[in-house]
């Protein structure tokens, strides 16, 4: 998985507090947190007639059926969550389940019956159309599913057309066209028609518009349901690459759990109009808040989706880097380890000491470990348990979790991934470095 980490929001408990602000129930302005730039409340849509009664006979506890019965429709119910900025939000739900509602009233689209829609700290439900278009103009892009391109523009027309509905002059948005299509690898693709593009190459003209436009926010309701397995995942490793490279806010809609699980810095997965559960992917995987989220996620390759600190273990021992070579061979031999890590005082790795080379190092009456250390294998903590199996298999020594700084999180041996494959689910709890048996430079040991 990739992107920053984030606190953790728990299904869509009675607290709604927690939902919107995480567990303490403060507002993020309150503590100094980034601000969410999208931030939706409460938030319900009924179609039909008089909706706002609908709406309280929900919130009495009336059903959707009952609503149905009575001619009317809740598609959203009771939806509440934030998007903080350069986060990809993903809402995964089933047709019917309220999704596409959802996003709709985030530009305005649709106003909810009930709510308020914030867009960085602004009440979208409250502007009028003036104020709206400016919302959907300068902050707010959009990438559909079936591409919406007008057959008889050029590419290079399609993707500008957003810009020349604000009025820029041709020069300024060919300029910025140009540099669009060319993040999306279509730079020579200009001057031709979609007709002449393949289905995946007309869903990049789309999003290239979006690009073009420079707005922090980019919607995609269903935006690569359209295409092929194989070019719908090198749309998804293009939106990772362009998120990463330019820090959108993206609010991702899909019916693809795999997809949502791939995209998602978090996931908010919807059931008849309302939010179930939302979370990290691994927390969804993990800790489903209910049957139906656990029969959904039972079929999801979990190795692509669980990241290496889900499985590393703290290590047995690890050694002091002012420690001799007489000390490595007694905690491996007391502790049955093949091989030993060695940290500083900060807890930074400097490599790891084989028990052949420590036994040598000792017949040779050798006092340090100069020349015995080596560089172990080193993951970061989101790799892909996926992507650590080929190390693992080159590696006779466990392999090292790492952080930016080169700390050392954790070790995952052969044993523990392969005891991972059949319960991948059960996530190891992260290194307490109080726990571990640590020899000094003297060869005492130390807590």
């Amino acid at each position: 998985m990739r992107g920053s980490a984030r606190s953790s929001l728990s299904g869509a408990g009675p607290d709604r507090s927690e939902d919107v602000y995480g567990k303490s129930g403060v507002h993020p302005r309150e503590v100094n947190l980034p601000v969410p730039l999208i931030e939706l409340s409460e938030i319900y849509k009924v179609f039909g007639r008089r909706p706002h009664r609908a709406v309280a006979r929900l919130r009495d506890g009336a059903t959707r059926e009952e609503l149905r019965a009575d001619g009317l429709t809740a598609a959203v119910i009771d939806a509440s969550f934030s998007v903080d900025p350069g986060q990809i939000y993903v809402v995964m739900g089933l047709s019917g389940s309220g999704k596409s509602t959802l996003i709709r009233m985030v530009n305005g689209l649709l106003e909810p019956t009930s709510g308020e829609v914030l867009i960085d700290d602004q009440d979208i439900t409250k502007l009028d159309a003036r104020g709206l278009r400016h919302v959907r103009r300068e902050r707010i892009s959009m990438v559909f599913q079936h591409f919406a391109l007008l057959p008889h523009r050029t590419v290079g027309e399609n993707a500008a057309y957003g810009l020349k509905v604000r009025g820029m002059n041709r020069a300024d948005r060919e300029q910025r066209t140009e540099k669009a299509l060319g993040m999306v690898g279509l730079g020579s693709w200009g001057g031709s028609f979609p007709g002449e593009l393949s289905g995946g190459m007309r869903q990049r003209v789309g999003l290239a518009r979006a690009l073009a436009a420079e707005t922090d926010i980019m919607l995609m309701d269903e935006a690569f349901s359209a295409l092929d397995p194989l070019i719908r995942r090198e749309m998804q490793d293009q939106l990772i690459q362009l998120q990463h490279d330019l820090d959108k806010t993206i609010l991702f809609i899909t019916h693809d759990l795999n997809e949502a699980m791939r995209l998602g810095d978090r996931i908010a997965m919807m059931r008849d109009g309302r939010i179930v559960q939302q979370g990290t992917a691994e927390h969804i995987l993990n800790d489903p808040a209910n049957d139906y989220v656990a029969q959904f996620v039972q079929d999801v390759d979990r190795t692509r989706i669980l990241t290496a600190s889900s499985v590393m273990e703290k290590p047995v021992a690890v050694l002091g880097a002012e420690s001799g070579p007489r000390a490595a061979h007694r905690l491996m031999r007391e502790n049955q380890l093949n091989g030993i890590m060695v940290v500083d005082r900060k807890r930074k790795l400097q490599g790891v000491v084989g028990e052949s080379a420590a036994a040598d190092a000792v017949a040779a009456g050798r006092d340090d470990l100069a020349g015995v250390l080596e560089q172990p294998a080193t993951v970061s903590p989101d790799t892909a348990v996926a992507d650590l199996f080929a190390t693992s298999a080159n590696s006779a020594i466990p392999i090292a979790v790492v952080d930016a700084e080169r700390h050392l999180l954790g070790v995952i041996a052969r044993v523990t991934l392969l005891s991972a494959l059949g319960s991948i689910s059960q996530t190891a709890e992260p290194p307490d470095p109080a726990s571990e048996l640590v020899l000094d430079h003297t060869g005492e040991a130390a807590r």
